[in-house]
């Protein structure tokens, strides 16, 4: 994520810590568990309100910690149409590969976000077939949208969020 973008997000993320404070005093969070990648939800697909750059919002479901990840217009909709519940009257790249997937007998069972360096984000696809097991390098949008067709867990390295930072999906416009 570029420097203006986490700029833009330093507003969001002091409500955000300030929320996430008062929770955890209030008894509602407990203490940050350090106990590997947690399973994210997908919160927001929205435009920066500062950049109007595509960006997909993330929220872990164990310590509500959330980052955002700005993305191209083609992968926020790929990841926007299937969490509208909306089907297309073609299949989409996304669709093509699951199935193709399931044609060979491949089943996508997780998708884990790794890393992030130098403002850009890495994934890992964890497939299983015949063969075996298989993990895949993939830019983390295209995981998002396979695990969401696929009905499969995003997960997220502890060290992903404490580099992206922290930020929420407050304010923006909804793709």
């Amino acid at each position: 994520m570029s420097r203006l973008i986490r700029t833009g997000w330093l507003g969001v993320c002091v409500i955000l810590m300030g929320s996430a404070l008062g929770a955890r005093e209030r008894g509602e969070i407990g203490p940050v568990k350090a106990n590997g990648p947690q399973e994210v939800d997908v919160v927001a697909v929205m435009l920066d309100p500062q950049t109007q750059q595509p960006t997909v919002v993330l929220q872990g479901r164990r310590d509500k910690r959330s980052f955002a990840m700005a993305i191209g217009l083609a992968e926020a909709t790929g990841i926007a149409i299937p969490l509208q519940g909306v089907t297309p009257p073609r299949p989409l790249t996304h669709d093509l590969f699951l199935t193709m997937f399931g044609r060979l007998n491949v089943s996508l069972k997780r998708v884990v976000i790794t890393d992030v360096r130098d403002d850009v984000f890495y994934a890992a696809l964890y497939l299983t077939g015949q063969g075996g097991d298989i993990m895949l390098d993939a830019r983390p949008s295209d995981a998002i949208a396979l695990a969401i067709r696929a009905k499969v867990p995003v997960l997220v390295e502890d060290r992903v969020f404490e580099k992206a930072g922290s930020a929420t999906a407050g304010e923006g416009q909804r793709i």
